[in-house]
């Protein structure tokens, strides 16, 4: 029996094709027809660059059609998968390119899975061909790929970049060596015919903060299509310069760090290893001007900043995506980079871009709210039966629009329990929408305590300790208790070294400001910090566990 592949016209209608075309949400232009019309107006400027590597536009477009040709000759076909597990380089948009020319499905997976997670992946994915960094963050992932090698039956070539050992290519070739020599024109005749934009082009893996990670499968039409909303709301333009400090091979990462600038010729800075204070002397140094991120990133270049001694005045947008932002980090970044328009952005690697507040709206829309939807795209919140509820009642975000990917590869059971009867696609997070039609996230379906028979919502109580001058950063999870089920659990990270955080000291400032005893946590952790994924999202269900076995060792 042949394995779930959905097609585009499994996904969408005529009548939605039609539309996404016609608003421009979807273009007929290739990966490689992107770049070469970027190549032929602006050849030398630099597309991307990290700390030791650039790439101008014109030497992307060459790069990419030599690489697609070398895995050509490779025996890489139509369909055939292509990981990448590679930091923040510049030889990730040549691989993803020179993937798209041949028509691969490139399988990009962040550096920060290891192992099983891995062994998972290119499982799953059936991948053919994987390409990594030899080592980073003093791990060798080509050790690893060469164990793998024989665990993973699909697995036949692996490809290393920034080699710091000899590669001798018996088992490992070099990313250069792959770089077909010769004339580009006989190159590009040879690589054969390009691919259509609505053809699978990525399958990218969920976070697994609940789960086993799925494979997003996606278009490079619903990949694109969110760098081309975000285009219109935050006024992005060739003289922008993008900050990445978020990992390109995540779906953040991918349409706002490669796809955003693509599109405009625009410049993308791409930081391999996050650090706050070298990310505010990059930005400094850089002159750059927008960036895309998780909440996390945003809180941590606040922290170290100090405008006395740097000047980030260059940046004149941060989208905070991947976790809620909370109101307080807008009030003080309004203060601190004045300059700089801080918005709020709902997403998932499903479909990219949910809601997003666009710039020039008030601080305030980001503030009390994560935005609305881009036309086309729209947003309901619906209930348990897949209907819409009345604005602000709380329900399940559910999103339709040019941005959904085709389904969850091999996975057709997961993909079809998504969709509501009208066709939007659950997201298991919560929220309520205003009557303006802005969304706010109240958390994800499983994040709630149910205490005694009551719904506490984790993320309302984690709003109100954010607020605190005491707490730089909390997660609220449910912890269990014989005789009411679960309790409040407060993970709470101190706003400084020495700072004296306790149970009686948050349970005072909650019932100050009026919250009811019921919701108020019965235990607290204070931590040094968070568990969190690569994009930023705090990773409750560890958290669950951890205090679920505490509790279990104290019985």
């Amino acid at each position: 029996m042949a394995e779930y592949e959905p097609t585009l016209k499994d996904r969408f209608t005529t009548e939605q094709i039609e539309q996404y075309y016609a608003t421009g949400n979807w273009v007929e232009d290739t990966f490689s027809d992107t770049i070469r019309k970027q190549a032929q107006q602006r050849a030398d400027k630099v597309y991307c660059l990290d700390s030791t590597h650039s790439l101008t536009f014109a030497e992307l477009y060459e790069q990419v059609q030599r690489l697609a040709v070398g895995l050509k000759r490779l025996g890489v076909q139509r369909g055939d998968r292509i990981v990448a597990q590679v930091p923040n380089i510049v030889e990730f948009p040549v691989i993803a390119g020179a993937a798209a020319r041949i028509g691969a499905v490139i399988v990009p997976v962040m550096p920060i899975y290891r192992g099983n997670d891995v062994e998972y992946v290119l499982n799953n994915s059936g991948a053919k061909v994987a390409f990594f960094a030899d080592e980073f963050n003093k791990f060798s992932f080509r050790e690893m790929y060469q164990e793998l090698l024989g665990e993973v039956d699909s697995l036949e070539h692996l490809v290393v970049l920034r080699a710091v050992t000899e590669v001798d290519g018996s088992t490992v070739r070099s990313f250069g060596s792959l770089l077909a020599g010769g004339d580009l024109a006989s190159l590009e005749t040879e690589a054969g015919p390009d691919t259509h934009p609505d053809d699978p082009y990525e399958i990218v893996y969920t976070s697994g903060t609940t789960s086993r990670p799925k494979g997003c499968y996606h278009t490079l039409n619903t990949v694109r299509s969110g760098a081309v909303q975000l285009t219109e709301v935050l006024q992005y333009t060739e003289d922008d310069k993008q900050f990445g400090p978020s990992p390109i091979t995540h779906t953040t990462g991918i349409v706002t760090s490669v796809f955003l600038p693509l599109l405009n010729g625009a410049t993308s800075y791409f930081m391999e290893k996050w650090d706050p204070a070298e990310g505010v002397r990059i930005v400094q140094e850089q002159g750059l001007t927008c960036a895309v991120t998780a909440t996390a990133f945003l809180q941590g270049l606040m922290h170290v900043y100090d405008p006395d001694t740097a000047n980030v005045d260059s940046l004149r947008v941060w989208v905070s995506a991947g976790a809620p932002i909370p109101g307080s980090l807008v009030r003080d970044a309004e203060k601190l980079i004045p300059k700089c328009s801080v918005q709020a952005l709902y997403g998932r690697s499903e479909n990219n871009v949910t809601t997003v507040v666009p710039l020039g709206e008030p601080a305030e829309k980001s503030t009390n709210s994560d935005g609305g939807a881009v036309p086309p795209a729209d947003v309901q919140v619906v209930g348990a039966d897949g209907h819409e509820v009345e604005r602000g009642v709380e329900g399940d975000i559910a999103y339709k629009g040019p941005s959904h990917m085709l389904g969850y590869w091999h996975n057709e059971p997961e993909t079809e329990a998504l969709f509501t009867p009208e066709g939007y696609s659950r997201s298991g997070d919560l929220g309520f929408m205003n009557e303006e039609g802005y969304v706010r996230v109240t958390g994800r379906s499983k994040d709630i305590i149910i205490r005694g028979g009551m719904n506490i919502s984790a993320r309302e109580v984690e709003d109100y300790l954010i607020e605190s001058p005491d707490v730089a950063n909390v997660a609220v999870v449910a912890m269990p208790d014989a005789s009411l089920g679960e309790k409040c659990c407060a993970y709470v990270v101190p706003s400084a070294e020495g700072m004296v955080v306790d149970l009686q000291t948050i349970t005072d400032y909650l019932r100050d400001r009026g919250v009811t005893t019921q919701k108020l946590p019965e235990h607290i952790e204070v931590v040094a910090e968070l568990p969190t994924t690569a994009t930023g999202k705090i990773q409750k269900h560890i958290l669950r566990a951890e205090i679920a076995a505490k509790l279990q060792v104290g019985a």
